[in-house]
């Protein structure tokens, strides 16, 4: 999918990791798109649900400025959870407390070296005073607590009443070890425990780690037609990498037309070891 700098003729380039911990922030932000797929901005806004604008999640992985924890929370919420189906909880307190890290280390610099001067005593009096009262307002307005903010509610399906269970891996189950370039068939199984049929829709690939260019799948995969409480088997071809080490594939449901349909409900995924 091509992001809106792209559309603009300007390619999102990637932050600086060396640039400083702000910019090594929005490099780990712009790795986790990159690792989702790469939805374009306005898709994470409409489709996956962040509640922040298109140029509040832009701005974020440019690096100029550290993003609010609001925005950085969205950004990540719909990339890692949304589509990468990892535990909320745990990645909320893992970027939470590197964003808190970031900000303080911002926040207080490490004081840079001065020459000596000959004091001026009344000008220094009056420096001091007026600095210890700068810096104080300023360390109560970055250390206060920020205002509770409602968690964002699940997002609902595309569909009313459509809802899926994952049954579980009826091939390749998880940590299965596979030699480099070996093809083989993931196949899941998934139950249809709501009230909608499942008609003319697809896993899409949304992502996915490994080293090279990771495994090899198509980019959409179809479901057969299932009616409510009862469940599908979905199976996908894949290719492992030619270096060894492992590989992660992310897959979620959209009907005919490419909309996801579940964006609440965690990614379909598989896990393998790839052995030399």
């Amino acid at each position: 999918m091509i992001d809106e700098a792209a559309r603009r003729g300007r390619v999102a380039s990637c932050p600086d990791p060396a640039g400083g911990p702000v910019a090594a922030f929005a490099h780990r932000l712009w790795s986790l798109k990159r690792s989702a797929g790469d939805p374009s901005y306005d898709r994470m806004r409409t489709e996956l649900g962040a509640l922040a604008s298109k140029s509040a999640l832009s701005a974020a992985a440019r690096g100029q400025r550290l993003p609010s924890w609001d925005t950085t929370w969205e950004f990540v919420r719909v990339l890692a959870v949304g589509v990468l189906g990892e535990h909320e909880e745990e990645v909320r307190a893992r970027w939470r407390a590197d964003w808190e890290r970031v900000r303080d280390g911002v926040a207080n610099p490490a004081p840079a070296r001065r020459r000596r001067r000959r004091p001026v005593v009344v000008a220094a009096v009056v420096a001091v005073v007026l600095a210890i009262g700068v810096v104080a307002g300023a360390a109560a307005l970055l250390h206060s607590p920020e205002p509770a903010v409602p968690a964002p509610a699940a997002l609902p399906p595309l569909v009313p009443g459509d809802e899926s269970e994952f049954a579980g891996d009826v091939t390749v189950p998880d940590g299965t070890v596979v030699p480099t370039g070996a093809r083989f068939v993931k196949t899941w199984e998934f139950r249809n425990t709501g009230t909608v049929p499942w008609v003319d829709r697809s896993l899409r690939r949304e992502g996915g780690f490994g080293p090279g260019d990771g495994c090899q799948t198509p980019a959409v995969v179809p479901v057969p037609d299932t009616p409510p409480g009862r469940s599908a088997r979905v199976s996908v071809e894949v290719r492992a990498p030619d270096e060894p080490g492992y590989c992660q594939v992310y897959f979620k449901m959209t009907d005919s037309a490419g909309r996801l349909l579940l964006p609440g409900t965690r990614a379909a995924y598989f896990f393998v070891r790839v052995a030399g």
